[in-house]
């Protein structure tokens, strides 16, 4: 067996010198010399000994400060040389032994005591080991604990990539971590939101007041104000999240869902969200894409209804459903409703049927969720445009002629009147309050070519202007309310009439500013007004409140110039079609 080397007994000596102190001075016998040597070999002075223990110690000091000290196995020390074993890490308890055996080593019995220096260093070497193993233990301890901490925010030492695995492995590394840590976040986040926030019981006077009193005052605010407020507290951004607080903003706002005289069309959605969407409205913020393709060119018209998109494709109409996000449609159409032999001019929606008008000069009826079809003929030459409202049907043509008919099972087909307009009709609406309708011509054969007639007797009620070129046909006609009526077509113009203040002259005019056409319009009741041009695709967004265009989109370049012939929107979306594709605006995600 190896012997360890001379340095390390002195070392252990040293130690357990430091930790006990100097043994007991041994009693004196009759002849003034030490008392029997123990076991740790023969006797020597006591003056000797401590301070060679001394030395030592302070150069072991020396040499750990330096960093090249290291514990080993004692040995014992000029006694019979036995090896000092390694001891078992039984921490506090071989501490205590060794303690205890240094001091009580002196002059007693060889066989009982036999306790020197060196044996008490001896075991407190020993206790020593067994606190250093117990000191391992309680650093793996700290060690499992702060692997679990790696393991909880996604960062495991095991997962860590090697030198080897390069740079690459070492950013996707920290990025996996990193997401882990973000999606914790959160999640915590999340969970305090779905906490219901309370009224803070302290701050300031304001926010102790009645909610009544609050929303009165927050009422003032506009829109900037409000949300700062909400940036305040949790409490605070819930409570100016209510309707009430926004309504005031929202019907100043373009396309907010409100009308002019106060109506909210989209109560489900919250007021905010509208007011927060109506600004890319505004500043004109949007997305373009694409819904549908067709190879042939062609004149679509389109609807829409809840969830569903209707559009007209040569002789067919077809139903398509939005997918979630209102900028998509499912491929696969929901119905497909046919019986026209020519391309279908124009349809509308009413009473759960599609009322078609067809280039063949017959009128269609379709039941929405069934099979059922009708049709029968209605004019000389192609239908051009058709309205429904009431159970009542109106229709004009190329021929010069506008008809009404009942849209009652039993009476299909029936002509109710047949009204002579001297010129071809390109559209057509029936009032609110189903009293009379407005047909729109081309102002060849007659000078105005805006003309209300009674919905009742077939009777002419009244003309609109006096002022009209030659070939001013108007091709979209619509009511806002029963007093008040949007037109727009051949002279560049859109115009808006108020019957109770004159017939002769429009309220309100927008001229288009490159004299294109204007082929159709849409309004949102209120504020916003949307038009189609003749070239280039163009859809204008108008302010009523001003004068000027608001903002175009030009959706064709210059190879595929196209009308826009039907357009339609929403609070989130605006949709074109065009002679070629269909077009969607997309405001809710710009």
């Amino acid at each position: 067996m190896v012997s360890p080397p001379p340095g390390a007994a002195a070392v252990a000596a040293a130690r357990a010198w430091l930790r006990v102190g100097p043994a007991p001075r041994p009693l004196m016998g009759s002849q003034g010399g030490v008392g029997p040597p123990g076991n740790g070999g023969p006797g020597e002075g006591e003056s000797g000994e401590t301070r060679k223990l001394q030395e030592e110690g302070r150069a072991a000091r020396g040499k750990r400060r330096k960093g090249k000290g290291k514990s080993g196995a004692g040995q014992g020390g000029k006694g019979n040389g036995a090896e000092g074993k390694p001891a078992p890490p039984q921490a506090k308890e071989e501490t205590g032994l060794g303690a205890e055996a240094g001091p009580s080593a002196g002059p007693g019995k060889a066989g009982e005591r036999g306790g020197s220096v060196e044996e008490g260093a001896r075991r407190l070497v020993r206790g020593d080991e067994g606190s250093a193993g117990a000191r391992k233990e309680a650093k793996g301890r700290g060690e499992g604990k702060k692997e679990e901490w790696r393991v909880r925010t996604g960062r495991r030492e095991s997962a860590r990539p090697t030198r080897a695995q390069g740079r690459g492995g070492q950013a996707w590394g920290r990025l996996a971590g990193t997401r882990a840590a973000m999606a914790t976040a959160a999640e915590e986040e999340a969970a305090a939101a779905r906490e219901p926030a309370c009224r803070p019981a302290a701050g300031p006077a304001l926010l102790r007041l009645p909610e009544e009193l609050l929303l009165l005052i927050f009422s003032y605010l506009d829109m900037q104000a409000l949300g700062r407020l909400a940036q305040v507290c949790r409490w605070l951004r819930r409570f100016t999240s209510c309707d009430l607080l926004w309504r005031r903003i929202a019907r100043a706002s373009l396309n907010s869902g409100f009308t002019r005289l106060g109506t909210d069309l989209m109560a489900s959605v919250p007021v905010k969200e509208r007011v927060k969407i109506s600004q890319n409205w505004r500043l004109g913020r949007c997305r373009e894409g694409i819904l549908l393709k067709w190879r042939c060119s062609q004149m679509p018209w389109m609807q829409l209804e809840g969830d569903s998109l209707y559009i007209s494709q040569a002789n067919f109409i077809l139903a398509y459903q939005f997918r979630p996000d209102g900028a998509s449609l499912n491929r696969r159409p929901l119905g497909v409703f046919a019986g026209h032999d020519e391309d279908v001019c124009h349809f509308v929606l009413a009473n759960s049927h599609i009322i078609s008008a067809g280039g063949d000069g017959k009128i269609g009826i379709h039941k929405i969720h069934s099979t059922f079809t009708v049709k029968y003929s209605a004019h000389v030459q192609e239908v051009n445009c058709v309205d429904c409202k009431g159970g009542i049907i109106v229709s004009g043509s190329r021929d010069r002629t506008a008809k009404v008919w009942p849209l009652a099972s039993g009476r299909l087909g029936q002509c109710l009147h047949t009204i002579q307009t001297e010129d071809r009709v390109w559209s057509i609406a029936i009032s609110p309050l189903l009293s009379s309708f407005v047909t729109g011509t081309a102002c060849c054969g007659h000078f105005s070519p805006l003309r209300i007639w009674d919905l009742n007797s077939g009777q002419l009620m009244t003309h609109l202007g006096s002022d009209f070129p030659p070939g001013a046909g108007v091709l979209d006609v619509m009511y806002e309310s029963p007093s008040t009526l949007l037109s727009c077509g051949y002279d560049t113009y859109v115009r808006y009439w108020d019957l109770r203040a004159s017939a002769r002259k429009c309220v309100m005019e927008w001229e288009e500013p490159h004299d294109s056409t204007l082929y159709c319009l849409q309004t949102d009741g209120n504020h916003l007004l949307a038009t189609g041009s003749s070239y280039y695709g163009v859809v204008r967004l108008w302010d009523r409140r001003q004068r000027a265009c608001l903002h175009a989109f030009p959706l064709t370049s210059t190879p595929l110039s196209s009308p826009v012939y039907c357009l339609r929107f929403t609070t989130r979306h605006l949709y074109a079609a065009l002679s070629y594709s269909l077009r969607v605006l997309d405001f809710q995600n710009p």
